[in-house]
């Protein structure tokens, strides 16, 4: 109760203070690229169950059917210019406050993954779904997307086992050099989802 009273304070506040860069971030995304702003992907959330992620849209409309995919790499020609300004900030993800608020993402856990992917989850790893996903988690702050997929699960069922308020302020506390360093963004030579874990 305490930790989503804390997700709907905390999102509701930063939602609001957010809006003007919200805003100018979707009318950028309009101008430079035809289709909606905002971007809504199916994820899996906790238990498994599915619910539409938002974020602002980085890559060109229909982006999922052309080139790699549903795999986003470095350079990858279908991100735009604001898209890439966007994921290099991570301000791709504000929207993914809106989730919290509706109470299907919290502040801090795994990250919310595709169905797919879930998919391939041997016994250990659907442990993962065993809480809701958040906006930031252990394995975001310890490389996010270099890291290979398999160590990234691990990373986070370590949280779910671990979870605590120190852990948690531990990852808030590294979130801010994380996000204003960039790094972790794409997959690297070694990091990622390779459609196999």
């Amino acid at each position: 109760m305490i930790r989503r009273l804390v997700d709907i304070a905390v999102s509701a506040a930063a939602l609001s203070l957010s809006a003007p860069l919200l805003l100018v971030a979707v009318l950028a995304i309009r101008i430079e690229s035809r289709g909606r702003a905002i971007y809504r992907q199916r994820r899996a959330g906790k238990d498994g169950v599915p619910f539409d992620v938002y974020k602002l849209r980085t890559m060109v409309d229909g982006a999922e059917h052309v080139g790699a995919g549903l795999a986003v790499n470095a350079n990858d020609s279908r991100i735009t210019r604001v898209g890439a300004l966007l994921r290099r900030t991570s301000l791709d993800e504000l929207p993914n406050l809106l989730n919290v608020l509706r109470g299907e993402m919290s502040l801090i856990g795994p990250r919310p993954t595709l169905p797919v992917q879930v998919a391939q989850y041997t016994g250990r790893q659907r442990r993962r779904l065993e809480i809701k996903p958040g906006i930031t988690g252990w394995a975001q702050v310890n490389g996010r997307a270099s890291l290979r997929w398999a160590e990234r699960i691990e990373l986070d069922l370590y949280y779910i086992e671990h979870r605590s308020l120190a852990l948690d302020l531990k990852i808030l506390a590294r979130t801010p050099a994380m996000v204003l360093g960039g790094s972790g963004v794409y997959k690297g030579q070694a990091g990622g989802w390779e459609g196999r874990l």
